[in-house]
């Protein structure tokens, strides 16, 4: 039978939340295997905060949740290494902010082309 390391028997877990823009909040864990995405912030106290993420407004869909950039649910079991992260709920459609942007402009030049386009609405 194989050696096990005791070192083994626990992951490091990473938390990320995005508070305001260009504003992370991280914090490492080291936990028992086989916890899952909701034990992990219970441990990182990051959901005790008055202003932010919290379990209400996860449950609500203001905040989600993801591992390593895929929307994950809080049963989901981590690995070693994993990153949680928080995400806050866009105000905007990203298309719709771009069109907007756009008509605000009022026209485009393209490089290289040499060519402007004007909106016309």
């Amino acid at each position: 039978m194989a050696h096990v390391d005791s070192s083994a028997a626990a992951l490091t877990v990473e938390v990320a939340v995005g508070m305001a823009p260009r504003q992370v909040d991280r914090s490492s864990l080291t936990l028992p295997v086989g916890v899952t995405v909701r034990a992990a912030l219970a441990a990182s106290g990051l959901l005790d905060q008055p202003e932010g993420p919290n379990w209400a407004n996860i449950a609500s869909g203001q905040w989600f949740v993801g591992v390593w950039g895929r929307r994950a649910d809080l049963d989901h079991v981590l690995r070693d290494r994993d990153r949680i992260e928080l995400y806050r709920g866009l105000k905007v459609d990203p298309k719709e902010a771009r069109r907007l942007r756009y008509r605000a402009a009022g026209e485009k030049v393209y490089k290289g082309k040499g060519r402007v386009i004007k909106y016309a609405p």
